[in-house]
């Protein structure tokens, strides 16, 4: 029955967006992390990327898989470029707790991710874009 299907909701789990430097190539990237500011393990965690503008372009679509995210860590998951900020972009987070399922949708409305929008970020030393 519908009754009993328990949708478990998504608590203290972000996609954030840092804005880094990189030593490599002397430049600052944007950065996409998975932060789990919760006190749980996070098991076979799956993150789907992909951007879509509104006058139809789509970005690639990226897929990442980690084992798990430890408690109160943060994981680098993907440099995200700056001409793609124009876009609508989403994140879908999937991950396991013991034996539930969770997931949840993440967007960033076109030029959200920007340095005004900036603010300082849960569990990482950083300042980036907190997508809730």
């Amino acid at each position: 029955m519908k009754k009993d299907i328990v949708i478990p909701v998504v608590k203290n789990v972000y996609i954030a967006v840092v804005k880094e430097w990189n030593e490599d190539f002397t430049s600052h990237d944007w950065i996409v992390y998975i932060i789990n500011d919760s006190d749980q393990l996070l098991e076979s965690v799956m993150i789907r990327s992909r951007g879509i503008h509104t006058d139809g372009r789509k970005t690639s679509t990226f897929r990442h898989a980690f084992k798990q995210v430890e408690a109160k860590k943060a994981l680098k998951v993907e440099l995200i470029m700056e001409e793609v900020f124009a876009f609508q972009n989403e994140f879908v987070l999937t991950y396991f707790i013991g034996s539930l399922l969770y997931d949840k949708v993440y967007t960033a409305a076109p030029f959200t991710i920007s340095e005004e929008f900036i603010k300082k970020l849960p569990i990482i030393d950083q300042q980036g874009v907190l997508l809730i």
